[in-house]
């Protein structure tokens, strides 16, 4: 990266950290450093929610996603604003008329003392490891790419992220989100624009989404049911929307968001503009993504995107002639595709189908070609670095901002990254802290002043951040980061949605069923996690049907209702 690189990265990133911890300097009670003194519009609330749920992963994850699979991946999001709905109407007014600091208070008064207690022990555990994973992921790909240390990046991220959200609270996170979200749109509209602003100069926006169509990239919807199908309409709709109800209904991070709300109208409608807006913005990033499949069509992609890998492979003197070979092979091909595809742009425009049949059938049979020489470089990879993903998917997109954005624009959509990882960490830390003492701290030490738990809060910030970063640390033993982030939550996710789900409709159950159903839900779903392939997303459906049923069969005692 150039000095004016270095400049708008650091000065981004200075700014958002010094901006948000200035403004919300002075926080002395826990309304105002947990929950903001409950004064935020919806406006905020829902930049708040987006800037909590886009971590790093979703920008160094989703284009690469695209580039090798299209934009079928949007299903997964399609359950989501039905979600958002079903949150506003039943959620969002019982919390705003108790008054609860976190969603797991209103389990006491529902249930018991226990049954709250388990719901946010599941919580911290799934959050606090989350939070960790959220750290390295972004930490291991700019290291590679950037040449940084991973750990020296861990220690970077996780460092800015505490010092900001300890010092101003919940309030502190949401600033510092409401600039990170427009440090992160702005960034990717940027890298959309050049991206087409860098196709050849008779090649528009138009023709490369034509390319894409015929390409396969362009597949938005797929009605076809069958359950190993893991991206279609019936997965989004069923699993995505369990999913979504788990995260923004009962975790923490996301509830304590709409908690900030100064009315139940502003908390909803912070809620709605989340599932209005998230679909196109993961359209758009998948967008990205798509145009940069095409892009790569008309300039010379790497053999592989992973070019740290690539160079230790290059350097070793038994395994660089075939890779030089490999390269020379993958030159070749790569010019009788924009061969074929500069044929098929001409045959779109002409109308001619049987030159773009011919285009077609030209581009396929150097797809298969491009394949077989890509997983052949895999193998090489692997041999050579065994600790090197198998996939390089992950680092196209940032491959390309070094590669060919403008000195200045790169800085920017690093700070995008890294904006994006602490804005998702920040609001889990934040969430975390307020956990441990509402729910934990607090019930075994009452009565004591607002104060104490507000230094109470700040020191359970900081521990939970050194855990974050410590499990970042440990996380390098770890494969298939990305997927791990989600794994995570979707083990516990169902339970958490079956015991709320019991609380809000199944009055009849008392704490001691829903208690015991819960325990053993959770045991099942991890057992069937060890034991069976299932997919992870049906975990969702299986811990919150477990909890429901059970807590419906076991025979209890008549808990307190709400």
């Amino acid at each position: 990266m150039s000095l004016l690189d270095w400049l708008v990265l650091g000065g981004t990133l200075a700014f958002i950290v010094g901006y948000g911890t200035w403004r919300t300097r002075g926080q002395h009670t826990m309304d105002s450093y947990l929950l903001g003194d409950r004064q935020a519009r919806w406006w905020g609330i829902g930049l708040s929610i987006i800037a909590t749920q886009a971590s790093a992963i979703t920008f160094l994850s989703t284009p690469g996603q695209a580039y090798d699979d299209g934009m079928r991946f949007i299903q997964f999001y399609f359950g989501l604003p039905v979600a958002m709905v079903l949150i506003a109407i039943f959620a969002v007014p019982i919390y705003h008329r108790l008054r609860v600091f976190t969603a797991y208070e209103y389990l006491e008064g529902r249930f018991d003392k226990r049954t709250r207690t388990l719901a946010a022990g599941l919580f911290l555990v799934q959050r606090g490891l989350s939070n960790g994973l959220s750290l390295y992921a972004p930490a291991l790909v700019l290291s590679a790419i950037l040449g940084w240390n991973v750990h020296l990046t861990v220690w970077l991220i996780g460092g800015l992220m505490i010092s900001y959200t300890v010092a101003g609270g919940t309030r502190a996170v949401a600033v510092t989100q409401q600039w990170q979200v427009a440090v992160i749109f702005t960034g990717m509209a940027v890298a959309g624009y050049l991206l087409v602003h860098y196709l050849p100069a008779d090649i528009g926006f138009t023709d490369a989404l034509q390319v894409a169509g015929h390409r396969g990239k362009l597949n938005l919807v797929d009605f076809h049911f069958d359950f190993k199908e893991r991206y279609s309409f019936w997965s989004g709709m069923t699993g995505g929307l369990f999913l979504a109800l788990s995260y923004f209904g009962t975790d923490q991070s996301q509830v304590q968001r709409y908690l900030t709300g100064r009315s139940v109208t502003e908390s909803r409608l912070g809620l709605l503009m989340n599932g209005l807006v998230k679909v196109p913005m993961q359209f758009g990033i998948l967008l990205i993504g798509v145009l940069l499949f095409v892009f790569y069509q008309f300039n010379a992609p790497p053999l592989t995107f992973n070019r740290p890998v690539r160079e230790q492979v290059a350097r070793q003197p038994q395994r660089a002639d075939t890779l030089r070979l490999l390269e020379q092979q993958h030159a070749m091909l790569f010019e009788a595709r924009r061969e074929a595809t500069t044929g098929l742009v001409q045959a779109l425009r002409a109308g001619n189908e049987a030159a773009v049949a011919a285009a077609e059938t030209h581009l396929q049979t150097t797809d298969a070609a491009s394949s077989g020489l890509r997983l052949e470089t895999q193998r090489l990879l692997k041999r050579a670095v065994p600790t090197a993903e198998a996939k390089d998917t992950d680092y196209v997109f940032l491959t390309f901002v070094l590669s060919y954005m403008p000195h200045g624009f790169v800085g920017l959509l690093i700070a995008v990254v890294l904006s994006a990882a602490m804005s998702s960490a920040a609001g889990g830390l934040n969430a975390l802290a307020s956990t441990t003492v509402v729910d934990l701290y607090q019930p075994a030490r009452p009565g004591l002043t607002e104060r104490h738990y507000v230094r109470a809060s700040r020191l359970a910030a900081v521990g939970w951040g050194v855990v974050g970063i410590g499990f970042a640390t440990f996380a390098a033993q770890l494969e298939n980061l990305i997927q791990a982030v989600n794994i995570l939550g979707s083990l516990f996710y169902g339970t958490m949605l079956g015991i709320f789900v019991v609380a809000f409709f199944i009055k009849s159950v008392g704490g001691r069923a829903v208690f015991w159903s819960a325990i053993v839900a959770q045991i099942a779903v991890l057992l069937l996690y060890w034991r069976t392939d299932i997919g992870y997303l049906w975990f969702n459906i299986i811990g919150c049907v477990l909890v429901v049923l059970l807590s419906v069969l076991v025979p209890a005692k008549r808990g307190a209702t709400a």
